[in-house]
């Protein structure tokens, strides 16, 4: 029985995550049928059916990626052939090369990587890095004319170009030849470069469609060094570079980057490039503990030589952050340095410097995003169901990390968000991120009219605009996101893979998780729940983080476990009753390894006993719900209370406790049942549970 009375529970469901939670349906016969033909567990073939993966045959090329058989890039790329030829004419001929990278991880790696491997091919090649500061993304006619002054024959842009109409054409115009590889979404008029390799322009179909611009250039580079004859000690560093860069720019785990990256975590804790062992070292991947792992204090003695293999989150969430701060505060040449050097001395240094850098921009992140909720909440949060998109614009904010306040803020208000600053009085430079509805790529090129420069994909972006055009801008993005987002996609989505107990969670489940391995976006950890836990403690620890031990009583048995909740302290209290969603971890600490749960999601339970057992004073009450107005209240039914909720045209959804269906209809005798766990009747029971706490003395 519940130990906190109902308006406690129902006071705290204003302070839970926005969430809805979208339950994949459990396949249970073709689960059992897949687990059969693969010898995997039910449970490993049900996450397998939930990525869409219901045969034997993509099960062995999804758990041993080894085992697909790849087409040659050659036939993928149509113009890779003519790429290669330029370069291989370019390093005969000792013809300049000059690449013109990008500020971000992606971009960084994708420009070491090409550097290194283009000079131990014998080219004569150099870089430039536009400044993001004063010019912003991509190749621009500055770049192009000093490549021209400094004799460059051949320009290979990486990550970007692709939407660099004017600065191409420039380059033609000059005599120069250019290669474009980029992955960004195709514009409407391509650039007139000598060869364009994006995978965007490739078959839907193809292994190679999802890589990141780290990954063109990697294709690029292997190639190149195959035509030539020369890979021999090329591809595992190059693999390295690729590995880093592909997960920091949070490129889809499948095709050819899933088994490249699996390769490439294998590798990367020997690897012999300076710069990745001192980034690793300088960064303590190898620790575990209860701070998220971009806050831990760096572990210089980290031993992490001996390890067999890094996870995508070692990356994520520390060697990429590192880099990628430089690319937002810093300047673009220290990680230039960091992967391209061979000197250990030099490369620890420039590690350091990512390390200091990567604090500073956590400082600035928080003070920002304080700020920004500041103005939200001040100005536009009692509109975000109108609006259904955010636009937040402020002097004085570094456009640098402005993109990482956009991602928070989508996280909390569950809207997509265009976040800005004044670059001066007159321009507006902003980023973009959405929600899985919202195409950010699409709403830019439906405001193309009042932006400067922009360009981005579906789910982030950057801009720029003039700062009379604002107004009109968040006039269009209402516009556009009035016309393609309803109002129940307005809350954080949660996808959820399977239910399980507490008493299911051991070891074992745990290593059999790790055929799935690597994790990321397109193939995410997957996602349990368990209805109906009880918080045994709770604490804030760290920047602000929940971490907690959890209970669940099965057949008189309490089973318990500790858990973590990343970023939290706005939830603190927890309620003592809850349905969890969550991640399993292993947590290593003074030599035991225990597994732990990583909350990612939390509401109250809808069967929990006292929601019905003590209903509030008042029984009955009307609540407003996406415009519409109903009526509700709790009422006896034989020995239980049970709550209905009934919409302006009749229809009731009456519920019982401990039931996870309900029935739907206009009288008993012919309603139907529905699962109430799903999202628009749970959202709707959340409401009407809200409603009824309202006229309660205790609160």
């Amino acid at each position: 029985m519940p130990d906190r009375p109902l308006t406690e529970s129902l006071k705290q469901i204003r302070s839970l995550p926005n969430q809805r939670w979208q339950i994949y349906p459990q396949q249970t016969q073709l689960a059992q049928k897949l687990a059969e033909q693969t010898n995997l567990s039910p449970i490993i073939s049900q996450l397998l059916i939930n990525r869409g993966i219901e045969t034997p045959k993509a099960a062995q090329e999804f758990l041993e990626p080894e085992s697909l058989v790849l087409p040659s890039p050659l036939e993928e790329f149509p113009d890779l052939a003519i790429s290669i030829e330029l370069l291989e004419n370019a390093i005969a001929s000792q013809t300049k090369i000059a690449i013109c990278g990008d500020y971000d991880a992606d971009g960084m790696t994708s420009t070491a990587l090409l550097l290194r491997s283009l000079r131990t091919l014998g080219a004569q090649v150099d870089y430039a890095i536009p400044s993001r500061m004063h010019e912003g993304y991509g190749i621009n006619k500055r770049i192009v004319e000093e490549f021209h002054t400094e004799g460059v024959g051949l320009i290979l842009t990486v990550d970007n170009g692709i939407s660099a109409f004017e600065p191409v054409a420039r380059a033609r115009e000059l005599g120069l030849a250019v290669i474009i590889t980029d992955h960004h979404d195709i514009p409407q008029k391509l650039p007139p470069a000598n060869a364009i390799l994006n995978p965007k322009l490739i078959a839907e179909s193809s292994p190679y469609r999802g890589v990141a611009g780290v990954g063109v250039a990697y294709i690029l580079a292997v190639s190149l060094a195959q035509q030539l004859g020369e890979t021999k000690g090329l591809i595992r560093p190059m693999l390295a570079l690729f590995t880093l860069g592909t997960i920091a720019d949070l490129a889809p785990l499948t095709g050819v980057n899933r088994r490249w990256v699996k390769r490439g975590l294998q590798h990367l804790p020997k690897s012999n490039l300076a710069g990745v062992q001192a980034l690793i070292q300088v960064a303590g991947v190898q620790a575990r503990g209860d701070e998220p792992a971009d806050e831990k204090t760096p572990n210089p003695k980290s031993k992490i030589q001996n390890s067999k293999s890094l996870k995508p989150e070692d990356i994520g969430f520390r060697l990429g952050p590192r880099i990628n701060a430089i690319g937002r505060i810093g300047n673009p040449q220290t990680v230039i340095e960091l992967l391209t050097t061979d000197d250990m001395g030099l490369a620890l240094e420039r590690a350091m410097q990512c390390e200091q850098i990567n604090i500073s921009r956590q400082q600035m992140c928080e003070q920002i995003e304080q700020e920004a909720i500041a103005v939200v909440e001040t100005l536009h949060v009692t509109s975000l169901q109108q609006d259904r998109v955010l636009v937040v614009v402020q002097p004085n904010w570094h456009h640098g990390v402005i993109g990482i306040v956009a991602s928070r803020l989508v996280e909390r208000y569950g809207v997509p968000v265009f976040i800005g600053t004044y670059e001066d009085e007159q321009h507006i430079r902003g980023s973009a991120r959405g929600i899985p509805e919202f195409d950010v790529f699409a709403a830019l090129e439906y405001c193309h009219d009042l932006l400067g420069k922009y360009g981005g994909h579906k789910a982030a972006g950057g801009f720029s605009l003039a700062a009379e055009n604002l107004q009109t801008l968040r006039s269009r993005l209402i516009e556009f996101a009035n016309g393609c987002l309803e109002p129940q996609h307005l809350k954080p989505l949660l996808k959820i893979d399977a239910e399980i107990s507490l008493n299911q969670i051991n070891h074992e489940l745990y290593q059999q998780l790790n055929a799935l391995h690597p994790c990321g976006i397109d193939n995410p950890d997957p996602v349990f729940w368990t209805p109906n836990v009880k918080v045994i403690e709770q604490q804030i620890v760290g920047k602000g983080h929940i971490k907690l031990t959890i209970a669940q009583t099965i057949d008189g048995q309490q089973y318990r476990i500790k858990a973590i909740a990343w970023r939290w302290r706005d939830y603190f209290h927890l309620p003592s009753w809850l349905d969890v969603a969550y991640k399993l971890r292993e947590n290593n600490f003074n030599g035991n390894t225990t597994i732990e749960l990583e909350l990612v999601g939390a509401r109250l339970p809808i069967q929990v006993q006292e929601f019905f057992v003590s209903p509030p004073t008042s029984s009955s009450t009307t609540f407003e719900y996406n415009q519409r107005k109903y009526t509700c209240g709790f009422y006896k039914n034989g020995l239980a209370a049970e709550l209905r909720i009934k919409n302006p045209e009749g229809k009731v959804l009456a519920m019982q406790p401990g039931q996870l269906n309900g029935l739907l209809g206009t009288n008993r005798q012919d309603a139907k049942q529905v699962d109430i766990s799903q999202p628009q009747y749970d959202s709707i029971i959340q409401a009407a549970l809200q409603a009824l706490s309202l006229p309660s003395a205790e609160l």
